[in-house]
């Protein structure tokens, strides 16, 4: 039997020393990033939870503990607070649906050998590049507007357009479909799934006798579950955070029908400068979305299929 040799106390205290200078080195060369992390979101995370607490007036900079009340207030005085829900919670069962299939239907297209296809990806993606800006969201104003695109190409077909904007029937569809548009980023992320779906798959069901839907629901659908799962939880996200489009586009009118969450959350803190109700109402939407984020993940072992799964 061979004897363990220690290690000598020189060689200890020379290898700690290298550990150490090792890390020293790693922590220099992530330290903007940390610094980054501690002065713009951790610490305004933090003061934020505080403020929930508060009646901090960011005008007068005054505030008073209050404890519970802005919650309280939230869900049992504040009509307004309600209708953002509801706008919101529509937005995003809507929104988040049809912009992953228009994002799937067109990565199917494209992912067919065809002349030009890299100039059709890049402009189908160049929508979302720009999509959260203000230059789009003045243009669509502008395109669903009285006398805008859309109503001009309807007059030429002997229909009287609606005002779009200013009805609360209409008014959300606009941005809904804003929203469906901008599919250019999942897009991508389905195609990048679709090229890596083996071909022999196809082929083989092909063979068999199964037609283009037979492939696409026993195949593509069960292989891009993983990509369906990821956009499904990105496009959730970026649902309920909306609000440019808003701001620029109705304002959150009319009647409060295009008051997204995120708007009404802006509203509170820098046009009537209670950032502690603010603080409280965002608080109440990282609840929400951490909860929802958390049942997909719980549900995703029902319909996720990973390949690893199979070689168990």
């Amino acid at each position: 039997m061979s004897a363990s040799v220690a290690t000598p106390p020189k060689q200890k205290r020379q290898a700690k020393s290298n550990w150490g200078q090792n890390n020293l080195v790693g922590y220099l060369f992530i330290s903007p990033w940390l610094i980054a992390f501690f002065l713009f979101t951790l610490i305004p995370l933090l003061a934020s939870f505080f403020l929930s607490f508060t009646d901090y007036n960011i005008l007068s900079n005054d505030w008073s503990f209050i404890g519970l009340e802005n919650f309280d207030r939230m869900f049992n005085g504040d009509r307004r607070y309600w209708r953002s829900v509801e706008a919101t919670v529509k937005y995003v069962v809507f929104s988040v649906p049809l912009r992953l299939v228009f994002a799937l239907g067109v990565a199917m297209l494209l992912n067919t050998p065809r002349r030009g296809v890299g100039f059709y990806r890049a402009a189908f993606y160049a929508p979302s590049i720009v999509g959260g800006s203000i230059a789009v969201a003045v243009m669509w104003r502008e395109i669903f507007g009285s006398d805008g695109l859309v109503n001009f190409v309807l007059a030429l077909l002997g229909v009287e357009g609606p005002n779009w904007l200013g009805r609360p029937e209409t008014a959300i569809w606009t941005l809904i479909i804003l929203a469906a548009w901008q599919f250019g980023s999942p897009m991508l992320i389905f195609l990048a799934g679709l090229k890596n779906i083996p071909k022999q798959l196809y082929e083989s069901a092909e063979i068999d006798g199964a037609n283009a839907f037979q492939r696409f629901l026993r195949i593509t659908l069960p292989m891009l579950t993983p990509i369906i799962f990821f956009n499904l939880i990105m496009q959730l996200i970026s649902g309920f955070m909306v609000f440019t489009q808003a701001f620029i586009i109705t304002g959150g009118k009319p009647l409060d029908t295009t008051l997204f969450y995120a708007l009404y959350i802006y509203r509170r803190a820098f046009e009537n400068f209670e950032m502690g109700y603010a603080s409280a109402m965002a608080w109440v939407m990282l609840a929400v979305i951490a909860i929802l984020t958390a049942i997909v993940f719980r549900s995703s072992s029902y319909w996720v299929y990973y390949e690893s799964d199979g070689m168990d």
